[in-house]
């Protein structure tokens, strides 16, 4: 099977944390002087790229023939795909040795909450007039994926896949139970009140299920809740998780894990998905990665909006990117920009991410006969497509932003775990991540 390494999406190691705080060493800070990096870019000149693409094996098959593909229409630029960076999950920590030791791509694959330690490196090409050009069309992308790939005001990057979060359900076990199935009105009382009745001890079956590794899993699920109640993340670079809406949003989660027991929790991330796909949780907050492996599980699901709150069906996205960095070379600059120019074109987009079976990055694409075949190949396709819609918001891309998730991760898991209030675990969250947003 052809996928991405998102884990599927946004998954987080320990060392994630690590590797933020070398790069915050290794780089001090944004050395950016004004200068466009590709002000006297040469198309002709002969241009050697390194390109980490962080992909699976299979995905990595698709992006060297497509950087083949590229370089036999441009004979003078060659690109090296994946030297030294064969994960996503490697990426971070081998972008922050490279910048210190002055080894580093000229594209690289980049998970979207990384945007803001990454733009702060002062290695980022500042990309805000290229993709301001009307022949790139930026606004045919999805509003939250180009907030995500802007950091402290300049784009730094191009989205390289878009999703958002749905509700996923298994018409089974809503028929064994009498329930009606999900619509995107519903609001979250009916989401508790079915998985509440979907929940059976005796076969070890659960309504719903949550990640409570502590990851960037746990936190971006808790996100839409928090908007939908009419709370914010950050006040500027303080937190502001921590409102009524906030604690509200996570008292809802709450009430389904402790008081219900009828939500599965996750300790690995890596859980939930292959126990829905076998038919032991009846509704998951999941992406269109998910889709995938539900294609292989050969098991009949939806897909819905996620549940909403007075209406309001707000969902997040979590964008990853191809962030370009700076060489102080104009032709590779000029060079790295007019490749990702052409991967992300609505014609080459539809030969790499509806390939793998990811939405495609524009609007236009849905007309395409590649997005006909998508939708068809994975059932609630054009469902994840249209809920992009309600993707109106975009997770902060500040430094800091991952001492951040992972504490509000780790309240979150222990929230859920029956180990703290909402309120107390929230607070703590907010006071151990002031210093890192500060900084």
């Amino acid at each position: 099977m052809t996928t991405f390494t998102r884990g599927r999406s946004v998954r987080l190691l320990a060392a994630t944390s690590a590797a933020t705080l070398l790069l915050t060493a290794c780089t001090g800070g944004d050395s950016d002087d004004g200068k466009d990096a590709a002000a006297g870019y040469d198309p002709a000149a002969t241009v050697e790229l390194t390109w980490w693409t962080g992909q699976t094996s299979e995905a990595e098959k698709v992006a060297e023939k497509l950087a083949a593909d590229y370089h036999t229409a441009h004979p003078n630029v060659t690109i090296k795909t994946s030297a030294g960076a064969p994960t996503t999950d490697d990426l971070l920590t081998k972008l922050s040795a490279g910048f210190a030791g002055g080894s580093y791509p000229d594209i690289s694959y980049a998970f979207g909450n990384w945007a803001g330690d990454l733009g702060a490196s002062g290695k980022t090409q500042d990309l805000t007039s290229f993709v301001a050009d009307p022949s790139f069309a930026w606004n045919e992308m999805p509003e939250a994926a180009r907030t995500v790939a802007t950091a402290d005001g300049k784009v730094i990057g191009v989205p390289a896949l878009v999703d958002n979060l749905a509700l996923i359900y298994n018409p089974k076990l809503f028929d064994d139970a009498g329930i009606a199935y999900p619509t995107d009105e519903w609001s979250w009382e009916d989401f508790r009140a079915a998985a509440k009745k979907l929940t059976d001890p005796g076969t070890n079956t659960y309504g719903t299920a949550y990640s409570v590794s502590g990851s960037e899993d746990t936190t971006w699920h808790l996100w839409p809740l928090l908007w939908q109640n009419g709370g914010k993340i950050l006040d500027g670079t303080k937190p502001a998780f921590n409102s009524e809406a906030g604690v509200k949003a996570l008292e809802t989660l709450r009430a389904m894990a402790v008081d219900d027991k009828s939500m599965y929790l996750d300790q690995t991330d890596e859980k939930y998905g292959p126990l829905f796909n076998s038919g032991r949780v009846g509704m998951m907050l999941s992406g269109p990665w998910a889709l995938l492996d539900l294609k292989d599980a050969k098991l009949k699901y939806g897909v819905t909006a996620l549940p909403g709150v007075n209406g309001d069906h707000q969902t997040v996205s979590g964008p990853d990117l191809w962030v370009l960095f700076d060489h102080d070379d104009a032709n590779r600059a000029g060079a790295s920009r007019d490749f990702i120019k052409w991967l992300t074109s609505a014609e080459i987009d539809a030969k790499w991410n509806l390939a793998v079976g990811n939405l495609p990055l524009r609007s236009v694409e849905q007309s395409t006969p590649e997005f006909a075949a998508y939708a068809k190949e994975y059932p609630g396709g054009q469902k994840f497509f249209d809920n992009l819609a309600n993707a109106k918001q975009a997770r902060p891309t500040v430094p800091g932003y991952e001492v951040m998730s992972r504490n509000v991760g780790d309240a979150i898991a222990k929230v859920l775990q029956g180990a703290a209030s909402p309120k107390e675990a929230l607070d703590e969250a907010a006071r151990k991540s002031a210093d890192a947003l500060e900084e």
